[in-house]
């Protein structure tokens, strides 16, 4: 009787079942309050002089989400994110970064903890834990996403559990802009001797990128953004991203290489009425000699095991030039298919409206998702998702 129905409980489907609905609306409430929506969110900024400062943000994303599948008739509220962000300038050509994550129920963990040598806009050193030179999706981070959840397609290694966690590793990253060229150069611990890995070969991650219009000012210079909103003009962006690891893959008792690489484009048009058409794709390719089809022979000892295939994204959306109230719609299409070695095909098909109060400092999200695509690669049970999300952050 349509895909929302399930044994004609439509309305205990979609409707939570707790009080997290009346709670996120609050939230949503405030947010899109006139004084909230002509507040800048700042963060804390304590200045010495202008080389010297110290500055504290963070970042949160809510959510409600209430799922129909087989096994999973649920609806939750949640966390999905939390962020402490403290930085800071000790010399003019020397910063400090340290970032903090919880989410889901997790604890609270460092991502970042790096020293930044940034001497000009061609030539930068970071040394320290960091994210990993990355596709798009990978260096955008959920709060400079156009879809809610982009994370439905297979992760490089350093996003898992063994090589790093959230994309993160420790070790050092060179990289700059030279007029439309970017790049990013790096080598990093990536897996340890914990899963084979006993003569510490090293994680070598590249990005490369040209732009085509515009020179995409990246946010923290470093990191990228699936939508600028306009305010960056017309932009087009083309990227190959290559990672590799000798003994990347496995467990202490057999050890496997690990590849993979990815192109994307990014494409941001201001149309003649003053909306903006955004378009991205990414296509990725990862080669991992003991993944989670071919094991190592000995089962009994913990396998740092991921995803052996190729997996496919493409995004679309719209940023109508008008308000809204204190905001501007942004309807938007997301599509992914992930395609394992000798494992069931996956595809995931978002749908959503993003309510932009002030870009990626305050937003409203609904979408509605349909299929059996996630983050491992591997096909799920399909699943039909409404979610409800809020986005703040103060920097």
């Amino acid at each position: 009787m349509g895909i929302f129905f399930k044994e004609n409980r439509f309305f205990s489907w979609v409707l939570p079942r707790t009080y997290a609905l009346p709670l996120l609306i609050y939230f949503i409430f405030l947010a899109a309050s006139p004084s909230m929506a002509g507040d800048p969110l700042k963060g804390l900024m304590l200045k010495h002089n202008d080389t010297v400062w110290l500055a504290v943000g963070g970042g949160l994303r809510l959510q409600t989400a209430s799922r129909n599948s087989n096994t999973d008739d649920s609806s939750e509220f949640s966390i999905n994110s939390m962020r402490l962000y403290i930085s800071g300038q000790l010399h003019k050509h020397l910063k400090f970064n340290i970032n903090t994550e919880k989410y889901e129920g997790d604890s609270m963990m460092t991502i970042d903890a790096l020293l930044k040598f940034e001497f000009n806009p061609s030539a930068n050193l970071w040394v320290g834990r960091t994210l990993v030179p990355s596709d798009r999706p990978g260096l955008n981070g959920p709060y400079s996403s156009l879809s809610w959840n982009q994370y439905r397609q297979p992760l490089f290694s350093a996003y898992h559990v063994g090589a790093g966690q959230l994309g993160r590793s420790e070790g050092a990253v060179f990289w700059g802009t030279k007029e439309r060229f970017q790049y990013l150069l790096g080598a990093f611990d990536g897996l340890e001797d914990d899963y084979g890995n006993d003569s510490d070969h090293l994680l070598y991650a590249a990005r490369l990128a040209y732009n085509f219009l515009n020179v995409e000012p990246q946010p923290g210079h470093y990191y990228t953004s699936a939508t600028h909103h306009g305010a960056q003009g017309n932009i087009l962006t083309t990227a190959v991203t290559l990672q590799s690891q000798s003994d990347g893959t496995g467990s202490t008792s057999e050890s496997g290489d690990f590849f993979g690489y990815a192109f994307d484009v990014f494409s941001e048009r201001i149309l003649p009425n003053q909306g903006v058409f955004n378009f991205g794709a990414g296509y990725k390719e990862m080669d991992t000699d003991l993944n989670t089809i071919s094991r190592p022979a000995d089962a009994t000892v913990e396998c740092f095991c991921i995803f052996d295939g190729d997996t496919f994204y493409t995004t679309a959306g719209y940023l109508f030039p008008n308000k809204v109230g204190p905001g501007k719609l942004q309807p938007y299409f997301r599509h992914t298919e992930n395609n394992p070695s000798g494992a069931k095909s996956s595809a995931t098909t978002e749908w959503g409206t993003n309510y932009i109060i002030f870009g990626n400092k305050t937003s409203l999200n609904l979408n509605y998702a349909r299929g059996d695509a996630n983050a491992s690669g591997y096909a799920g049970n399909k699943t039909d998702t409404v979610t409800l999300g809020l986005q703040l952050q103060f920097y």
